[in-house]
Order: C-alpha cells, then structure tokens, then sequence
C-alpha cells in the first residue's frame, strides 16, 4: 500500500475512534448533568467500596498521593514542553505544534467542562485525601490518557522493537492514576472514566487533523507511516 493511501486510512481510523471515544463520555456528562439515579448509586457505591478500603491501608494512600504527585496534569505538561523541544531541535516542526496543540486542547477542554458541569466531589465523612476544584472531569485522567496518548504516536516510529514497553506505559500509567483517584476519593468513578475517554478522544481528534494534512500535502515517503505519526523523527 502507498504512503498517501496508508494515510488515509489512518485518518479514517482516527476519526471514527475519535467519535466512537466522545459519544459515550458526552453520555456520561449528560446522565450527570441530569443526575440519572442509577449512575449516582454507582458511583456510591464504588466510591464507599474503595474507601473503606484505603481508610485500612495507609500505606497504599500513601502510594496513590505519591503517584498522583508523580504523574500530575502539571508534570505531564512539563514533560510535553520537552517532548516539543526535542522535536523542534529535530526539525520537526510540524509534529511539535500537534503536541504542543493537542495537550493545550485537552488541558482546555477539561476546565471548561469542569466548569460547564459544576459537579462536586465525594463528601466523604473520614476523607484520606483532598482535592479542590469541580469533580467532573477528572482532570488526572484526562490528562493522562490524553499525555500518554501523545507520547505513544510520538515515540513509536522512535522505539519501535520496544513498542510493547510504549503500549504498557500508555495503559498502565492513565489506568493507576484513575483508579488512585477514585481510592483516594477525590472522584467519582464516571468521571475517570469519562476523563480517560475525553483524553484519547481529544488525541484521536488532533492526530486525524494531523493526518489529513499530511494526506493534503501528498509528501512521499519511502517507509509508510504504520505506526506513530510522523517516521522521520526515528531516522
């Protein structure tokens, strides 16, 4: 298959996948905004289950605030700044002002919505664990599903024979993050689920942009773009 047909392909599949991501977390915020009985009892009921859990292990709170510490929306931003500059010192121009695009749209989207909703958090009796702001979305979900999403087209055509130790790092790392949340009882369940959806829906979005230009620009390239976003930052 030629390079331009490769491309359109993926930028048919990126745009199905980013609107088969949205649909459901926009259903998620209408069920909240409309405070759907069953889902609040849910998300009770995870809630109540997961901290009477961490009220009777410290030290796995402990892990969870340092984790969350670790991998906080600010930290993923700084690391995406060097992710930019690292491309720009590689001429990649183009891919560094998606990167650069794509975590500023996220990082937006996810205030506004917090904003827009105006859900707020657990009220929980004996807390283990504080957080400020709206609840809805959860800005450490989205933020890292939507960094880890980033860096993962970033560095595939880079890290190619690790792309096993890339897909982990992209699953894992948003998937512990979420689920501290919820431990901690700084969210409820569906907004990190629906903060996991956005972000890679938001990439989703971005990388068929992304895609299409390409695709208009006709560039040819020997080696087709089957992983990632742009080859030539591997070469």
């Amino acid at each position: 298959m030629r390079d331009d047909q490769t491309i359109e392909v993926r930028v048919a599949v990126a745009a199905v996948g980013a609107v088969a991501l949205l649909v459901p977390a926009a259903l998620i915020g209408v069920l909240i905004v409309g405070d759907v009985g069953w889902l609040h009892r849910i998300d009770l009921r995870v809630t109540g289950a997961g901290h009477g859990w961490a009220a009777g292990h410290p030290g796995w709170v402990r892990f969870m605030e340092i984790w969350c510490l670790v991998f906080d929306p600010n930290s993923w931003r700084v690391a995406a700044l060097g992710l930019v500059i690292w491309l720009a010192r590689r001429r990649a121009w183009a891919l560094a002002v998606w990167v650069a695009a794509t975590m500023t749209a996220g990082g937006v989207l996810g205030a506004v919505l917090k904003l827009l909703v105006g859900r707020h958090r657990p009220d929980l009796l004996d807390p283990v664990a504080r957080a400020s702001g709206y609840s809805f979305p959860s800005g450490h979900a989205l933020n890292n599903a939507l960094a880890a999403s980033v860096f993962l087209l970033v560095l595939l055509p880079v890290f190619a024979r690790r792309r096993a130790f890339l897909w982990a790092g992209a699953i894992v790392i948003p998937l512990i993050t979420g689920l501290s949340r919820i431990g901690l009882g700084v969210h409820w369940t569906s907004d990190v689920v629906a903060g996991w959806l956005l972000g890679v829906a938001v990439t989703a979005a971005t990388a068929t942009a992304y895609l299409s230009w390409r695709s208009r620009r006709r560039r040819r390239n020997p080696h087709p773009v089957l992983e990632g976003l742009e080859p030539g930052v591997g070469g």
